[in-house]
């Protein structure tokens, strides 16, 4: 199920739908033609496109705007703050090549405190689909909701079966083993799952938790997955500040909930940058580093 697809079937069905581009064509080239005047590239102008997002939102439309995610969360910060935000616009922002995802781009180009910053604007949604079935299904509930939303991009092929549909603010548990508790989001679920199948061959039970939205997260299966399992860990490809792990540590806090968290994230550091699966090797991401991580957490006093 393609992402692009998605979108042309739902603006063609919704007529207020209106796609807009700050040049970053890619995933939605064959678009203009369906479109039409409902297909706008501003060329490279994030915070133009803001400023034309809030405007048409405000006309009784429903943007869908696509930029590279380092560009759009950042440069154009200011704008979806003030514009979207505090109007609570119905605009979705949606981010390419987020994280990890922008491989072997420097660090101008990697979105990595992405999520911090789309965080912390009340009224903000953050959808961090794991694959692009997960993002294509997603979409439909994105575009009936009334608040704004900052998407993820996420274009690779599923690597898990999944069990359960896509609900805004409701987790995705593809295991339910009581040692460990993995919580990630994205594509890195894909690694995270690898490991706790290497995880499980050595005789570790472990709970695999899909977030899917971290805001709203789901609260309650945070707090289920740290009173169930001995060690609660997060894996991101994001900053320590405001990413999972703060997210974790804010709704265990809330709670009221002592429990083990060991995070796995990039620190205060960019990544190194390369193609994927040697960023994965390089950074120790990929599923056999996360399983090594991992039971070295579980055996530290």
């Amino acid at each position: 199920m393609k992402y692009e697809d998605v979108l042309r079937s739902e603006a063609l069905r919704r007529e207020e739908v209106i796609v807009l581009t700050a040049e970053n064509r890619a995933p939605i080239r064959h678009l203009p033609p369906s479109l039409g005047l409902r297909f706008i590239d501003v060329g490279i102008c994030e915070q133009t496109m803001i400023g034309a997002a809030a405007g048409l939102a405000l006309r009784g439309r429903v943007p869908v705007a696509h930029a590279l995610a380092s560009f759009l969360t950042m440069r154009a910060f200011e704008f979806i703050r003030t514009d979207l935000g505090i109007a609570r616009l119905p605009v979705k922002l949606v981010g390419y090549v987020p994280g990890f995802l922008s491989e072997a781009n420097g660090p101008t180009h990697q979105a990595i405190e992405d999520v911090a910053l789309m965080r912390g604007i009340p009224s903000m949604r953050v959808v961090c689909p794991a694959d692009e079935d997960e993002l294509a299904e997603a979409l439909p509930a994105l575009l009936d909701d009334p608040c704004p939303c900052y998407i993820r991009y996420n274009h690779l092929a599923p690597a898990v079966a999944h069990r359960a549909p896509f609900v805004l603010g409701r987790a995705e548990v593809l295991s339910e083993g009581d040692r460990v508790a993995l919580l990630t989001y994205g594509f890195l679920l894909r690694e995270a799952a690898a490991a706790a199948r290497l995880l499980e061959q050595q005789g570790v039970p472990v709970r695999l938790v899909n977030l899917r939205t971290l805001a709203p997260a789901d609260e309650a299966e945070i707090v289920a997955s740290a009173r169930g399992t001995g060690l609660l860990v997060t894996i991101e490809d994001h900053f320590a500040t405001g990413g999972l792990y703060s997210l974790v540590a804010e709704v265990l806090l809330r709670h009221g909930v002592r429990a083990r968290v060991h995070p796995i994230h990039l620190g205060d550091r960019w990544f190194t940058p390369a193609l994927l699966p040697d960023v994965l090797e390089t950074e120790r991401f990929s599923g056999i580093h996360l399983a090594a991580r991992v039971l070295a957490a579980l055996e530290a006093p």
